[in-house]
């Protein structure tokens, strides 16, 4: 412990100064844990991810707080579950300014980081959420759109037209290179708050990707002008089915009781899950996002080393949540099981010592341990409203585990028909709880809003006012007493895919009393005190908001 506790004052004595590390992050979109090389995928072609893996850490055992990409993205921003900082599609409000100081962006820049952000932004900050301005104005660096990308990015957002590519890794590694060269091609769109990066300064790089997620990859259109990666690749493969695929046309009991997951008011995006034909089709394409998304990853560490800043930049790799595609029946996300909560944890630091490179660890960790662990690498105290933890230690070997526990919590129940959960989980047993599902169908509402001349989109996605209550009740009712109407417990270490439910089985009461308490616990901390740091942002406040 004497030597490890010298190595890592080694490496935070590394912080002062012009000597801080500069430090990237990177964030994917739906991308399940087992879509990687190094995870475990015997089809994906991920090289240079799986380099930064067997030079750096993987987190087996990592989870996203909210499987859903706003909460989980706003989580990992501010370091706080969604109960604590009350910003959903369907909360009808937008991070306030007060929460906003508070993020990592914010603080590394306010202590002398160069700041960039790349590629998506899927949360509404500021008083008008995305057309606040404040999200733009928190960078010294910004080439990125609000909402989905598309996997043609200049057909959604203006700030892409001057990139030379056209499909969406491609053109966020021209900003990449805008941001990280002072000799790169200089990009018209990108708003520059200083002309250059400044040499004297560390960075801080964000780049966010909105793949391999379901409504890009749906806009992939296999042109001729597109890479071989994004027309042939896997293409002569045989694609296997996901283990426990289960079509639409087959499945006998659905996975959870019908009047809790309307799975008939899934949204139609998903429906690809529901035929082998399909599902192969759109896994291929994941596969190929994958690849292209590693190809920028090589790209960016040729870049830092031939611009002789590889042995200052820690990078950091990791995803917002998983996906179902199928599994069990079951398309999208939002629900509390493996297959959308587990995500990889990947962390590359030049600094390590050979003998700590290339390690797996199993330890308990979440994507809200991203901010903190940051900050501490940049020398940088963190903020109380934190909730998440430093887990920089760990890949130096220290055994300390930084929980016992992790929670994850769905709180997007809507007409889309996802019902409300949580679960707790430790290395052995995962615990989840469901409560009613009183949603209105989404298929009513569509049928109604034809028969009325309602544009479909305005009926489904338009967020008023008296959802912001509806939310709110959703994240007090457990806290006031509300009880759960359906169970699951699942034995993970036998277990893995969730399969088998045992909340039912008398054998193991006691752990899942215990889990019970321990999930009482684990609301009330995720909760926090005081009022959420939130905006108004509805449709009725802000008619063009988009949510």
């Amino acid at each position: 412990m004497k030597k490890l506790f010298l190595i890592y004052l080694v490496f935070t004595s590394f912080l002062n100064g012009q000597e801080r590390p500069n430090i990237i992050f990177i964030l994917t979109d739906d991308q399940s844990y087992d879509l990687l090389g190094c995870t475990g995928n015997p089809i994906v072609q991920t090289p240079n991810i799986d380099k930064l893996a067997n030079n750096g850490i993987l987190f087996t055992n990592a989870h996203v707080t909210s499987a859903i990409c706003t909460p989980s993205r706003i989580s990992i921003l501010l370091s706080q579950y969604e109960r604590k900082h009350g910003v959903n599609f369907n909360s009808g409000t937008s991070v306030s300014d007060a929460a906003w100081k508070n993020s990592y962006p914010v603080i590394m820049r306010d202590n002398g980081y160069y700041t960039g952000w790349i590629g998506k932004n899927h949360a509404p900050i500021g008083k008008g959420g995305y057309n606040s301005g404040l999200m733009e104005k928190s960078f010294d660096y910004w080439y990125a759109g609000h909402g989905h990308l598309g996997f043609y990015p200049k057909d959604n957002h203006a700030i892409f037209n001057d990139a030379i590519a056209f499909t969406q890794p491609e053109i966020i590694n021209e900003g990449v290179n805008d941001f990280l060269d002072p000799n790169a091609r200089k990009l018209k769109g990108a708003l520059h708050f200083i002309e250059n990066r400044p040499i004297d300064k560390p960075f801080m790089l964000s780049i966010n990707f909105n793949l391999p997620h379901g409504a890009s990859t749906r806009t992939m259109k296999l042109k001729e002008s597109d890479d071989a990666i994004y027309k042939t690749l896997y293409r002569d493969l045989e694609i296997p089915l996901h283990e426990n695929y289960i079509a639409k046309a087959d499945i006998k009991k659905p996975k959870l009781p019908k009047d809790l997951l309307h799975a008939e008011d899934r949204q139609t995006g998903y429906n690809y899950v529901d035929t082998p034909k399909d599902i192969k089709e759109r896994y291929i394409r994941e596969l190929e996002a994958m690849t292209g998304i590693d190809r920028l990853v090589g790209n960016l560490t040729k870049k830092l080393n031939d611009l002789k800043l590889d042995k200052k930049t820690i990078i950091i790799f990791t995803s917002d949540h998983g996906l179902f595609g199928g599994q069990q029946g079951l398309g999208g996300k939002a629900l509390c099981y493996e297959q959308t909560t587990h995500v990889p944890i990947i962390i590359f630091n030049p600094n390590l010592p050979k003998k700590n490179r290339g390690r797996k660890s199993d330890e308990l960790v979440q994507t809200i341990d991203i901010a903190p662990t940051m900050l501490k690498m940049a020398g940088i105290n963190k903020p109380d409203s934190f909730q998440g933890q430093d887990i920089s230690n760990l890949a130096f070997g220290d055994k300390k585990e930084v929980r016992d526990y992790v929670y994850t919590e769905n709180l997007w129940s809507t007409h889309f028909g996802n019902p409300r959960c949580e679960a707790v989980q430790n290395k052995e047993w995962k615990y989840i709880r469901y409560y009613k599902n009183n949603n209105v169908s989404a298929l009513k509402e569509i049928k109604y809003a034809k028969e009325l001349g309602i544009p479909v989109n305005e009926m489904l996605y338009s967020m008023h006012d008296p959802a912001i209550a509806v939310y709110r009740g959703y994240i007090d009712a457990p806290l006031n007493g509300e009880q759960p109407v359906y169970e699951e417990l699942y034995h993970l270490k036998n277990d893995p895919a969730e399969l088998h439910n045992l909340a039912n089985n008398q054998k193991y009461t006691e752990i899942l009393n215990t889990l019970r308490n321990q999930c009482k616990i684990e609301i009330t901390e995720a909760r926090g005190t005081g009022k959420a740091e939130v905006y108004r942002y509805t449709n009725d406040a802000f008619p063009e908001a988009k949510h």
